[in-house]
């Protein structure tokens, strides 16, 4: 029987090169993105390699939680699914709102694949086991830690921004994982590391993307981004392919999967109490879900 994968973002970059590997694996891949043509190349790229079921394409624009409901209607219809990896994520330059009224690095990064998920859980538990890979960024480490609305207090910058909805999406990825234990379901995060992908070469050129206390260090905080985003998009999607395929991680679940595609230590504060409350409370006013949360 064809087992399905699904890779958001999946059009480019480091989202590609994951559907690749899955593909490459034998798992059926659907890759999600807004534009068609790109997912369409996408496509042709994923069928050189593939060795199970044929990969396709849908669009959807993951900034509305609207397309995200009807996304995962679309995918709940065609049955199991084996794998779910949420790669979409966003540093925009300046502050944006989405179609619903909410700030769009939040719905990027974190609302957009805590709500896909939620609302896939019965197909993912229906092909166990089965896995949920969420991708991270060592950006959490220069979160702002307060989530008690979905725009800190303070000035837009994109960098903390980023890291903000990132260390969200930790917190909740890690809080799933033990909701989920034992129910067939493995929960994992992966942190890629860097790479230069769109996104790192559209938005990290300017000191507005860090606090004014850093932009002084400017010259020094460029050349760390620099040399931490050089490195191809192939190398950078082994930690989700490892946390989707590896053999060595069956029946375990709950870890961050770190740029060696090996297990590393989660960020301490993506485990505090007050941040996994205030972060599930947030999201489930903000993207409420019918069903009641599945436990194992």
């Amino acid at each position: 029987m064809e087992q399905r994968a699904v890779v958001t973002a999946g059009t480019g970059g480091i989202g590609l090169e994951t559907a690749m590997g899955l593909a490459a694996y034998g798992l059926a891949v659907t890759v999600v993105g807004r534009d068609a043509e790109r997912g369409a190349r996408a496509v042709e790229r994923i069928a050189t390699v593939a060795t199970g079921g044929e990969p396709r394409f849908i669009a959807a624009d993951l900034a509305s939680l609207g397309d995200v409901r009807e996304l995962a209607a679309r995918l709940a219809a065609e049955g199991p699914l084996k794998v779910l990896v949420n790669n979409v994520g966003a540093m925009l330059a300046d502050r944006q709102h989405t179609v619903d009224g909410i700030e769009a690095t939040f719905v990027l990064n974190h609302l957009s694949p805590y709500l896909l998920t939620e609302l896939l859980l019965d197909q993912l538990r229906a092909d166990g086991p089965s896995r949920i890979v969420n991708v991270s960024s060592s950006a959490v480490r220069a979160a702002k830690r307060s989530f008690e609305d979905v725009e800190p207090p303070g000035g837009y910058y994109a960098f903390h921004w980023y890291g903000r909805a990132k260390l969200a999406n930790l917190a909740y990825t890690l809080d799933l994982a033990q909701r989920l234990r034992g129910s067939g379901i493995s929960v994992f995060a992966a942190d890629p590391g860097g790479a230069a992908t769109d996104m790192t070469n559209g938005t990290m050129r300017s000191p507005k993307i860090v606090s004014p206390a850093l932009r002084p260090l400017w010259p020094l905080v460029r050349r760390l981004f620099a040399r931490s985003t050089a490195g191809p998009a192939s190398t950078a999607a082994r930690s989700s392919i490892a946390a989707a395929t590896d053999a060595s991680l069956d029946g375990r679940t709950g870890l961050v999967i770190g740029p060696r595609a090996t297990p590393v230590p989660a960020f301490r504060a993506s485990t505090t109490p007050r941040t996994v409350d205030n972060v599930l409370r947030l999201s489930r006013r903000l993207a409420p879900v019918e069903h009641e949360p599945m436990t194992g």
